[in-house]
């Protein structure tokens, strides 16, 4: 049992109140939850910092970790975007307003937005994995909480445009004054304006200073993994770079031993980590 007395293996009972494609080819799915009971809505949002994460769960079907998308001012609502890739993320997609679901969390640590108060944020995302970047940078454009940060740069790459997620959001980011957005296709399309290449190429481009910076980057693996090193050459102190990590999580709480690497537990321990705790841990094998 936890502290406040709920058993972490039971998941919390939700329902959608809307569910919607995010990408032409359907492969991108975005819902938002809500609570059965306002007891667990008010534990949820006393807990949640941007980069946690949640378990989906389905009776029957299964259980898999979602990054959460939404920004906890937005309402009293849980967003996901749920690529399709398997048989419990197929199943999932079928899903509409009005059914139900379960969830566990908020799971693992958030980014140490207390620590990256006064600073510049760099948010580097690629791919599905742009969600929990979404809501860092929708938590950070909250009226209460954007004097708190200086300079805001967004640059979110995706394989074409139909893979964009968060259309409408980002169209208005272009419009504010108070950010910086750069979006990336891999390849050319036509009436395409923005950057075309793969995203470490586009962060060398752009060359955000690293002067009183943090980066975060969340992506596919390969992209994560020519990202830093680019991150490192423009400057960036391994202790102001930041990144999610998502391996084999499958308790969500530090149980089953499944992600954990050297000392630590993706789920319990992370998934967000500076990329000096990286360098610290033993090579994954």
């Amino acid at each position: 049992m936890s502290d406040n007395g709920h058993n972490p293996y039971n998941p919390i009972p939700m329902h959608i109140v809307r569910a919607y494609y995010e990408s032409n080819d359907r492969s991108l799915k975005t819902f938002e939850l809500v609570f059965d009971h306002q007891k667990d809505c008010d534990q949820f949002f006393s807990n949640y910092d941007p980069g946690q994460f949640c378990q989906l769960s389905i009776f029957g079907k299964g259980e898999a970790p979602f990054g959460i998308a939404s920004a906890a001012w937005e309402g009293e609502f849980v967003r996901f975007t749920v690529q399709k890739m398997g048989s419990f993320t197929k199943y999932i997609h079928t899903l509409q307003a009005g059914d139900p679901i379960g969830m566990r969390g908020p799971l693992g640590n958030g980014f140490p937005l207390e620590d990256w108060k006064g600073k510049n944020i760099v948010i580097i995302g690629g791919g599905c994995a742009f969600s929990t970047l979404y809501a860092l940078t929708k938590h950070v454009h909250h009226s209460k909480h954007r004097p708190d940060y200086e300079e805001l740069i967004v640059i979110y790459g995706a394989r074409t445009s139909g893979l964009c997620m968060y259309k409408h959001d980002i169209e208005t980011w272009y419009q504010r004054s108070d950010m910086e957005i750069h979006q990336a296709i891999d390849v050319p399309e036509e009436d395409w304006s923005h950057h075309v290449g793969y995203v470490p190429d586009v962060v060398k481009d752009v060359a955000p200073s690293p002067q009183n910076a943090v980066a975060v980057v969340c992506g596919p693996p390969i992209m994560t993994k020519y990202t830093l090193p680019v991150l490192v050459n423009l400057g960036f102190a391994p202790e102001d770079i930041f990144t999610s990590l998502e391996k084999r999580m499958k308790c969500g709480i530090g149980k089953c031993g499944r992600c954990n690497i050297g000392s630590k537990y993706i789920c319990k321990d992370g998934p967000v980590f500076s990329l000096a705790e990286l360098n610290a841990l033993p090579a994954d094998i």
